[in-house]
């Protein structure tokens, strides 16, 4: 195994052992659960937003490694960005996950690249990533419904 990879494996476990952003958090806007029956895998990820910027995001649930991995380090690559710059990150992310070379744009994120290579583990990776489009599609129908 290279250098790099030794890195990437550290950083996942890293984050599925000790994630970030973990919790409900005291403010949220939407909160949307995600399950992926195939693994066991569960989720609920919360979003506050201030305009169009995910202030806080923030997950709680249970799952493997890799889910919990993607999840805490979504959480850190979206918070602080607009909501369209989150949806291109999990378009990237999605992509990496079908095998594209990654963008630089999704940082440490790029750890689960190698998710490519294990089938059985896509919608672990993918979860959160999933279920964060959806928190924004419900956090854009509650916008335009109180317009």
């Amino acid at each position: 195994m290279g250098l790099l990879d030794e890195l990437y494996q550290s950083a996942v476990l890293q984050h599925s052992r000790h994630p970030r952003n973990a919790g409900v958090p005291e403010r949220y806007d939407v909160a949307v659960p995600g399950v992926n029956p195939g693994c066991g895998d569960e989720l609920t990820l919360y979003v506050a937003l201030d305009g169009d910027v995910l202030e806080q995001v923030a997950f709680e649930g249970s799952g493997c490694a890799i889910s919990q991995a993607s999840a805490s380090l979504m959480t850190e690559v979206v918070k602080g960005g607009t909501m369209d710059h989150a949806l291109a990150l999990a378009e990237d992310f999605k992509a990496m996950i079908r095998g594209e070379e990654p963008a630089e744009r999704l940082g440490e994120t790029r750890a689960l690249r190698g998710v490519a290579k294990l089938h059985a583990r896509v919608k672990c990776a993918t979860l959160a990533w999933v279920t964060l489009e959806e928190a924004l599609a419900q956090a854009r129908r509650q916008d335009t419904e109180s317009a």
